[in-house]
């Protein structure tokens, strides 16, 4: 009897709250929308010895965004992708905002790192105006993508110009201490989820667009921690220092009849000197040797992208107006005495024809020459021919 008395109330007010929270039949505010993009295509490498040809499987990036309030908002992008013949899933970013103000925004969550300007706006498939990404950025690249953390960001209008602005702490990157992959002994790895120390990550980047048009923008980026090794291990105080300077130019060109779409990118990480075990054996493999059991060396290293592309978007033909070229150099410098040392210069050029604003068909060509690169101390050529299609929705 006691029970069903409980149930009776607990059915009574119940019923009461559900009226009138739900059946007030008053417009709902929040609002949610699914972006994204997707790309397909074809490569073909040639380095020489080895050949490779090989239609890519189509990639598939869903984004996810949901308006809570004016204030409060969700975002999140998932990644599915064909490689090495199964489907990886990722995470590229899931975060929350909150405006605090028209000058500031807080977000928490895994977001995109404004480390320069690349991997934050540009990366996207049919964003980027070429089927690949400038040395550096990626695996085994330096310039960091993401990171789990909280983040301040927002902009100023300075009367004519304006200035935006980033802050942010994040788990911060680990160290690659040889005991998995000998061979990557030293390299920073940014997929750091969960904290392995105590240390934070604390960076920042600022941008300034010096003229009304926004047309230019000049921006510098840092990245700090005082710890990228394992707590309680000998590299846990070791200590990591990036910066990158960014800059871009897009403007109509009267003379020209078209759009000029300048960018580059310098990226610089400085961590400090450690002791790794060498590497011997197949597949570096760790064996001790007498007189050779640990090496160190200067872990500096830098990379540099400069891009050009012009559309002739007044060209009185339809069909010229749809396209694009585009021409990229970039440069890649690793340790000296690292078994990761490399030396690379990529030249890349493409033309694009535009579907419609957001549906592009890329093809491209680009020249790689690498000197080193895990253990490598040879010089290798690699040419590359793809054909992309991508879109955005």
């Amino acid at each position: 009897m006691k029970n069903l008395i409980i149930f009776l109330l607990a059915l009574s007010f119940g019923s009461q709250f559900y009226g009138q929270t739900y059946n007030n039949f008053e417009p709902s505010k929040t609002q949610f929308m699914i972006r994204g993009y997707g790309h397909t295509g074809f490569n073909y490498m040639d380095s020489g010895d080895e050949k490779e040809s090989s239609y890519v499987g189509s990639a598939f990036a869903p984004i996810f965004l949901f308006k809570h309030s004016d204030k409060l908002m969700f975002e999140a992008e998932l990644e599915f992708e064909l490689e090495n013949n199964n489907l990886e899933i990722g995470l590229e970013y899931a975060d929350v905002m909150y405006v605090l103000n028209k000058n500031m925004t807080i977000r928490a969550g895994k977001f995109i790192l404004p480390f320069g300007t690349f991997m934050e706006r540009l990366h996207p498939a049919w964003i980027n105006r070429l089927t690949t990404r400038p040395l550096g950025f990626g695996h085994d690249g330096i310039a960091p993508a993401s990171g789990v953390g909280v983040e301040l960001r927002g902009v100023f209008d300075l009367g004519g110009s304006s200035l935006n602005y980033s802050v942010y702490s994040t788990n911060g990157p680990r160290l690659k201490d040889g005991n998995v992959e000998p061979e990557e002994a030293g390299m920073l790895m940014f997929e750091n989820f969960e904290d392995n120390n105590l240390s934070k990550a604390i960076g920042g980047r600022l941008g300034l667009l010096p003229f009304a048009d926004s047309s230019t923008e000049v921006g510098f980026s840092a990245y700090s921690t005082n710890g990228v090794g394992e707590k309680d291990s000998e590299y846990e105080d070791i200590g990591a220092f990036l910066y990158a300077l960014d800059f871009s130019f897009v403007k109509q060109v009267t003379p020209l009849k078209g759009i000029i779409d300048f960018k580059a990118q310098y990226n610089n990480s400085n961590v400090d000197t450690a002791e790794f075990a060498e590497a011997h054996g197949e597949e570096g493999e760790l064996e001790e040797v007498e007189g050779e059991e640990v090496y160190s060396f200067e872990n500096k290293s830098n990379s540099f992208y400069t891009q050009l592309s012009y559309r002739p978007t007044m060209a009185g033909s339809d069909f010229i107006r749809k396209l694009e070229l585009v021409g990229r150099f970039s440069n890649f410098n690793t340790p000296e005495g690292a078994e990761w040392e490399e030396k690379s210069n990529q030249y890349a050029f493409g033309i694009n024809y535009w579907l419609t604003w957001r549906s592009v068909i890329k093809l491209s060509y680009q020249t790689t020459e690498t000197e080193g690169g895990h253990g490598d101390s040879g010089i290798t050529n690699t040419d590359g021919f793809f054909v992309h299609w991508a879109i955005g929705f």
